[in-house]
């Protein structure tokens, strides 16, 4: 066994990450994470992706979480996820919007590897603002829910989006409306939903001045006042059609969803706890003022409705943990309500988080670390069991 062996878990330094659309007081008020600068407080990134990688301290130094699993793979990651992966396979965020996220599809495993050869080949820049994929990796995602969490996720029935046309009876639209209303097939919806995406010019501002009228006449409405929200910081944006289109639901705290590859998605407000394959993968549909290349998202996009009772995630409840298998190998997900010297065997590298109270971990050697709520520690495969004891929720990614 070597020395690294002998150190059970990796108090975490996390970096968070200011984008505009954060929330200023979310951290703050859920995990007294200071914000003295008063900066948008996106999201915090707890893992080993190199656009924000985690630090722990090993031999009195700060070290990247990266270059520590490089060091030893298999003793980290275990033998299994070294590997399959080669990397830590996720990376955990806190994220907290303030406003609304774009429009986004992820793509599945082999469009992003053929995207991203493709592009690598044309000699695309990593950072280009055109460049689509990032790399060669699919995007899974589950979000869970810490407060009231509004967002879109898949298409509505198509007889749905119809109606909710017809009542805005918008004279641009009328030709890909009653194309729709003809052909309520996955064809005919991915025709409606591009030929949309695509308008430009005077005929896409009378459309979105049309749609704004009917909003504030009709502002009473749920849907409406979530238009008028959106257009307060996307005014000109084709998107703002899109509540009509997907469907929109509210997470009360507590609850998950899951967002499967080639899905439309958008998260509009709140803050949750949210895991994904370690990609940045992202193909833009409406509500930014970035690149959007319609041909490759409605390649990568599943033109199929999600039905309302598919929306939410259900966990397993298995000896008072709420266990949440999603149908990836990349990553799982667990949260322990209020556990009591509760054993947890370790057959990966887990990261938890502390939610609502400090939460003690005890390794079989006796050797024990305390976090805060809103700290995370890492937990190589090699140190195979531990007690944990908290007051509140903790959370666990693992894989």
């Amino acid at each position: 066994m070597s020395d690294i062996e002998t150190k059970p878990f990796f108090l975490m330094s996390n970096t968070i990450q200011h984008y505009a659309w954060g929330s200023i007081d979310s951290f703050s008020q859920l995990f007294e994470i200071a914000n003295p600068q008063q900066q948008p407080q996106a999201e915090l990134w707890m893992g080993a992706h190199p656009n924000g990688c985690s630090r722990v301290e090993y031999q009195g130094q700060p070290t990247l979480l990266s270059e520590l699993i490089a060091s030893d793979p298999v003793s980290f990651l275990s033998a299994h996820t070294a590997q399959t992966f080669g990397e830590l396979p996720y990376l955990f965020k806190i994220l907290a919007a303030e406003q609304a996220l774009s429009i986004q599809v992820h793509p599945s495993k082999s469009e992003a590897e053929q995207g991203f050869a493709k592009e690598n080949a044309a000699q695309i820049p990593l950072t280009a603002a055109h460049r689509n994929y990032k790399d060669p990796n699919h995007k899974p995602e589950l979000v869970y829910a810490l407060t009231d969490y509004q967002a879109m996720n898949g298409f509505r029935p198509i007889n749905e989006i119809v109606e909710h046309f017809q009542r805005l009876a918008i004279e641009p639209l009328q030709p890909l409306l009653e194309h729709l209303e003809q052909h309520q097939t996955e064809a005919g919806l991915e025709r409606f939903f591009t030929e949309l995406l695509s308008f430009s010019g005077s005929e896409k501002q009378v459309a979105i001045e049309q749609l704004m009228a009917y909003a504030q006449t009709h502002h009473e409405h749920a849907l409406c006042q979530l238009i008028i929200r959106l257009s307060e910081t996307y005014p000109h944006d084709i998107g703002l059609f899109a509540p009509l289109i997907l469907n929109v639901l509210t997470l009360k705290p507590g609850q998950a969803m899951y967002l499967d590859a080639r899905t439309p998605h958008a998260y509009l407000k709140g803050t949750g706890l949210e895991i994904m394959a370690n990609s940045d993968n992202v193909l833009r549909a409406g509500l930014t003022p970035k690149h959007i290349d319609i041909t490759e998202l409605a390649k990568c996009t599943r033109f199929t409705e999600k039905p309302a009772s598919t929306l939410l995630f259900t966990p397993q409840v298995t000896d008072d943990v709420l266990l949440f298998a999603v149908p990836v190998a990349d990553f799982k997900f667990a949260i322990y309500p209020q556990p009591n010297q509760c054993l947890v065997n370790v057959s990966s590298a887990e990261i938890l988080l502390a939610i609502d109270h400090d939460a003690t971990l005890t390794a079989a050697d006796g050797q024990s670390i305390t976090i805060h709520k809103g700290q995370s520690v890492f937990i190589p495969a090699y140190t195979e069991h531990y007690q944990l004891s908290s007051l509140g929720r903790v959370a666990k990614a693992y894989n």
